[in-house]
């Protein structure tokens, strides 16, 4: 097959690293450490049943949804070489 510049097995290599750096992001945002009672934002109690899924949790379900709303913003890397690519 003919990629030009590119090695065998360099758009594999791209998928790879982009899943890994969304593994890694992911992790980022997890809770760590021990739960709260009120939310680290706001202070508004954290409901038990919450505490309780969620191990380590630190924010109230609306101060979440916020968060999670500003992190789904990021749309990843372009990996691609091509200049039309970053164009998009």
């Amino acid at each position: 097959m003919a990629t030009g510049w590119a090695n065998d097995g360099a758009v594999q290599d791209q998928i790879d690293a982009t899943i890994a750096d969304a593994i890694q992001r992911s992790r980022g945002l997890a809770p760590r450490g021990p739960g709260l009672a009120h939310c680290e934002e706001c202070g508004v109690p954290i409901p038990e049943a919450r505490r309780k899924a969620v191990p380590g949790v630190r924010l109230c379900l609306a101060c979440q949804s916020e968060r999670d709303g500003a992190h789904a913003a990021f749309r990843g890397y372009n990996r691609r070489g091509s200049k039309d690519s970053q164009l998009r």
